[in-house]
């Protein structure tokens, strides 16, 4: 099963790296348009299409890996016990709202694919298409917070925390 998931959270990290691809396709192509005085339709809506599908497809892999942002103020100052009570509370309110936000995605697309929403640029994009990578970004999301629970449940301890000076900064 964990390999599974694993495989699960690279394949959408990899779906993240093409998107990414992308966004710098659509841009060099409309960079390319400007200097040789053509103009391809949608190049920008299809940036941000690739932009939102990139950050969606990579939560999970950046949760798993360690990467998201979490404000460790009070938790370092926590005894084990009220650390590990804090730990569990938290990743069931994260379950909830991606799991919510999966919901919603979900919905969203198929709201858009019922409805025939198409995007208002000049592309005329049905929107359920773009929409897909949300929808599927937040489900993936949703199961690695589940993963996340299950093995902080499993072991019944929080993991150890590193170092904070052995870790590079990552701050922007």
């Amino acid at each position: 099963m964990r390999r599974s998931l694993d495989t699960l959270y690279d394949a959408a990290a990899i779906l993240a790296a093409f998107f990414l691809i992308g966004i710098l396709l659509m841009v060099m192509t409309g960079i390319t348009g400007r200097l040789f005085n053509f103009y391809l339709r949608g190049t920008d809506s299809y940036a941000g299409y690739c932009m939102a599908a990139a950050s969606f497809f990579a939560l999970a892999h950046t949760l798993r890996r360690g990467e998201h942002i979490r404000v460790t103020l009070i938790l370092d100052r926590l005894g084990v016990r009220a650390r590990f009570a804090l730990e569990l509370w938290c990743y069931a309110v994260a379950v909830f709202l991606s799991g919510a936000i999966a919901y919603f995605s979900v919905r969203l697309a198929w709201q858009s694919y019922t409805f025939n929403d198409i995007s208002q640029g000049s592309d005329a994009t049905p929107l359920w298409i773009p929409q897909i990578s949300m929808a599927v970004g937040t489900i993936v999301l949703w199961i690695a917070f589940i993963d996340a629970l299950v093995e902080l449940v499993r072991q019944g301890k929080v993991a150890p925390r590193a170092d904070p000076s052995a870790e590079p900064a990552h701050i922007e």
